[in-house]
C-alpha cells in the first residue's frame, strides 16, 4: 500500500470557550459580595461604565421627563447621526428591583472596624515577659511556645527540643512546667490525658475520683468501661458516671480559646418572602453597583466619520466603540445572571413547597438535572448558580445546595429526601432512653415502621455525618 501526505478540509461543531464566555460563567458562579468587587474593578477599567447613584438617577429621570429638555434634545440632534440607541443603555431600568428591607430604609450604617485578634503565641509570650525569668531560660520558654499548635499541645518531643537548643532534658521539663502554668489552663500539654490533668490540678482536684479516673483509668474511660473502672477504683458505677460527666466539662483544646478565628457571617444572595399564600423571590443585591453607559462619550460617537488622514480621531472612536460593546455585554450579562438566579430559586420553591410550608420533615429529594429540565437550562448552569450562594427564607438561611439531595423510597412508592431521613434519625436519638440507647439496626427497624426503606449501614452513615456517637458510647448508667 502506498502511503502519502494529503490535506483535507472538514467542518465540525466545536464549543470554543471565548474570553467573554469564560467571564459570563464566572459572573454566574460568584456570590454577591465577590460580584460587587468585580464590578467595581470593571468600572475602574472601562471609562464608559459608571455607577448609578439613586439621587443622580432620579434627577436624570426628572430631566428626561421635562418637555423643554425633550424639545431641546430633538432640536440639537442631527438627522444623520449614528444608529445608537442610547436610551437602552443610559438608564438601566432592568436593575431597579433591588431588595431593600423595610427596616433598613431609614437606618444609617456605620463602617465596621476590624478588630485584631491576639494569637496563642502572642498571648503566651506576653505572659512570659511579666515573669522574672533568666534570659537563657526565657529563650528556651520562647522556643517551647513556638512548638505549640493551635490547640495548645506540644508537637515536638522534649528530646528533640533538647537537641535543637543544646539544653539538658531536665531544663526543658522545667521550662515546660512554666508554660503549663500560663493561661489558658491546659496549654503546653503533650497529650489529651496530660491536658485534662493540668486543668484538674489547677482547680485543686488532684487525687479526687475525677483525677484518678483520668490518671489511672484513661483507656477504660475512653472506651466507657464503667463497670471495670468501678471495680478497680472500688466505687459504684453511678459515681464513675458522675465523674465522667465532670470530665466532659473540661476543655480538650484550650488553645482555641485564644486562637479561634472570627465567625464568618453569611450574606444571603437571595431572599424569599411569603406574601399571603405565595412566596416571592428577591435578589439581595442592594450593594452591587448599578451600571449604565456614561454619557460623557456620547458626543464622540455621534460625530460623523472623519477622513482617513485624521488617524487619532479614528483610533479614539474605535477605542470608545470597543469599550461601549464591552459595557453593553457586561450589563446584559449581569441582567442575565439576575434572571437565571430568580428562575432557579422559583423552581426550587415550586418543588419544595411543602418544606417552606411545613418544615424540614417535608423536604423532597431533588436533583440539579430535574431543575435544569424544568427551566430549560443545562445542568452545569444550575450547578454554577447554586455554588456558594445562600438564600434567606422564613425557615432560616440555607445554602442553595441544601435543597438538593438524594432520595429514599418508601413503602407507598413515594420518595423521601435524605435530609429528612437524617432529621428523623436525629430526633429518634434525642428522644431515646439514655440507659438503653438505640442501635443502628433498631433505628432502621423504627424507620421501616414509619414506611421508610433504609438499611442499617445507611443509618450508620447518616449518624456519622451528623457527628453522633454509636450506641455503646451514648449509654449512661445513671
Amino acid at each position: 500500500m502506498e502511503m502519502k501526505h494529503s490535506l483535507n478540509l472538514s467542518q465540525r461543531p466545536v464549543l470554543i470557550m471565548t474570553q467573554r464566555l469564560q467571564q459570563a460563567l464566572k459572573l454566574l458562579q460568584v456570590p454577591t459580595l465577590e460580584l460587587q468587587q468585580i464590578l467595581k474593578q470593571e468600572i475602574m477599567q472601562n471609562p464608559l461604565l459608571e455607577e448609578v447613584d439613586e439621587v443622580t438617577e432620579s434627577e436624570d429621570l426628572a430631566k428626561e421627563d421635562s418637555p423643554e429638555e425633550t424639545a431641546n434634545q430633538e432640536a440639537e440632534e442631527p438627522a444623520d447621526e449614528d444608529p445608537i440607541d442610547w436610551s437602552e443603555y443610559m438608564q438601566d431600568g432592568a436593575l431597579d428591583r433591588t431588595y431593600v428591607p423595610q427596616s433598613e430604609t431609614s437606618i444609617e450604617f456605620l463602617e465596621k472596624v476590624p478588630v485584631t485578634r491576639t494569637t496563642l503565641a502572642e498571648s503566651l509570650l506576653e505572659q512570659l515577659h511579666f515573669l522574672s525569668i533568666p534570659p537563657e531560660h526565657m529563650t528556651l520558654c520562647e522556643f517551647l511556645v513556638g512548638s505549640l499548635d493551635d490547640r495548645g499541645y506540644m508537637v515536638s518531643p522534649l528530646k528533640e527540643v533538647a537537641q535543637a537548643t543544646g539544653c539538658p532534658i531536665e531544663q526543658c521539663e522545667r521550662a515546660l512546667m512554666v508554660i503549663q502554668a500560663l493561661e489558658p489552663v491546659g496549654v503546653g500539654a503533650r497529650d489529651l490525658r496530660e491536658c485534662l490533668l493540668i486543668q484538674l490540678e489547677t482547680r485543686g482536684e488532684k487525687d479526687t475520683l475525677v483525677w484518678r479516673l483520668i490518671h489511672d483509668q484513661f483507656d477504660n474511660l475512653v472506651n466507657r468501661r464503667f463497670p471495670e473502672i468501678a471495680r478497680q477504683l472500688k466505687c459504684t458505677v453511678e459515681e464513675v458516671q458522675a465523674a465522667a460527666d465532670v470530665v466532659a466539662t473540661l476543655n480538650p483544646r484550650p488553645g482555641l480559646e485564644v486562637s479561634a478565628e472570627d465567625p464568618k457571617y453569611v450574606v444571603p444572595d437571595l431572599v424569599v418572602e411569603r406574601v399571603e399564600d405565595e412566596y416571592v423571590v428577591l435578589l439581595n443585591d442592594r450593594n452591587v453597583p448599578r451600571l449604565r453607559i456614561s454619557s460623557a462619550y456620547e458626543s464622540v460617537l455621534r460625530e460623523k466619520k472623519k477622513s482617513e488622514t485624521k488617524g487619532n480621531e479614528t483610533k479614539t472612536r474605535e477605542y470608545i466603540q470597543g469599550k461601549l460593546n464591552s459595557a453593553r455585554w457586561l450589563i446584559q450579562t449581569i441582567e442575565q445572571r439576575r434572571r437565571t438566579m430568580i428562575k432557579v430559586m422559583s423552581c426550587i420553591i415550586r418543588e419544595q413547597r411543602e418544606f417552606f410550608d411545613k418544615g424540614i420533615a417535608f423536604l423532597r429529594p431533588l436533583t440539579l438535572q430535574q431543575v435544569a429540565r424544568q427551566i430549560d437550562m443545562h445542568e452545569s448552569t444550575v450547578s454554577r448558580v447554586c455554588s456558594g450562594k445562600y438564600v434567606q427564607t422564613p425557615r432560616g438561611v440555607f445554602e442553595l445546595k441544601f435543597f438538593f439531595s438524594s432520595g429514599l423510597e418508601t413503602e407507598d412508592g413515594e420518595d423521601v429526601s435524605a435530609r429528612t431521613a437524617k432529621d428523623i434519625i436525629k430526633t429518634l436519638i434525642e428522644e431515646e432512653d439514655k440507659k438503653e440507647p438505640l442501635s443502628d439496626q433498631r433505628i432502621a427497624d423504627l424507620l421501616h415502621e414509619k414506611g421508610l426503606r433504609i438499611a442499617r449501614r445507611t443509618v450508620a452513615k447518616y449518624r456519622e455525618q451528623l457527628s453522633i456517637l454509636p450506641a455503646r458510647f451514648r449509654r449512661r448508667v445513671a
